[in-house]
């Protein structure tokens, strides 16, 4: 198989698989926790050499207050999850915002932990304007465009697979995903399943992947 290097994943559909169960929307967050660690350790089975997860954004935190908590202790609930797997972990997003996460703040340096091993990282209190904020005139050279990210430590992405049936990329690291394939699965994230992976990595060998060229 053609395994892609880095795979970018959004677990959508939290609130809306609450509201199935007769729960509220901000109980839905803490049931995606173990499909992210299930994710995790079939990408590393699977021979993915990076992959990142959307946390949350800075236009999230529009929402609720008790929404905004709660998907904000997943995050941390989630990193703190992962970093007890052989990864190499880095947090990115704005932490001088007040909605970031203190507890995140030893990730925002890539770590390797449990003698390191697959690239992770995690988007929290992200927003793709903070990420551009830093370009001063970087011209055409895509070199100078990607150092001046403030996510210039997580490499191009390969495929990007969206849970929960939304066709959007919701601003997902916009120029390392300029040439990503985009696979959606309708189940809604804490629904996950292993076949959505398979199935996306079996949709991924019929790409044509040219990268404009």
């Amino acid at each position: 198989m053609r395994i892609p290097k880095h795979i970018g994943i959004i677990p959508d559909g939290n609130r809306r698989w609450a509201k199935c169960a007769g729960l509220q929307k901000k109980d839905g967050y803490t049931h995606g926790l173990k499909p992210g660690l299930d994710l995790l350790r079939l990408a590393k089975d699977a021979g993915i050499q990076e992959i990142t997860y959307y946390g949350f954004t800075t236009d999230n935190c529009g929402r609720p207050p008790e929404q905004v908590k709660a998907f904000s202790k997943a995050c941390v609930d989630a990193v703190n999850l992962i970093a007890s797997e052989p990864v190499s972990l880095l947090v990115v997003g704005d932490k001088d915002a007040s909605t970031f996460p203190n507890e995140l703040l030893p990730y925002t340096t890539r770590t390797d932990l449990n003698g390191g091993g697959t690239r992770v990282n995690f988007l929290v209190n992200y927003g793709w304007e903070w990420d551009l904020a830093g370009l001063d005139h970087p011209g055409r050279d895509r070199r100078n465009i990607c150092r001046e990210l403030h996510s210039h430590d997580i490499s191009r992405v390969d495929l990007v697979i969206r849970w929960g049936g939304m066709r959007r990329l919701s601003g997902f690291l916009p120029v390392q995903s300029v040439y990503a394939d985009f696979f959606v699965v309708d189940r809604l994230w804490p629904d996950f399943q292993a076949e959505d992976f398979a199935q996306a990595l079996q949709w991924y060998q019929k790409q044509d992947v040219t990268l404009g060229g």
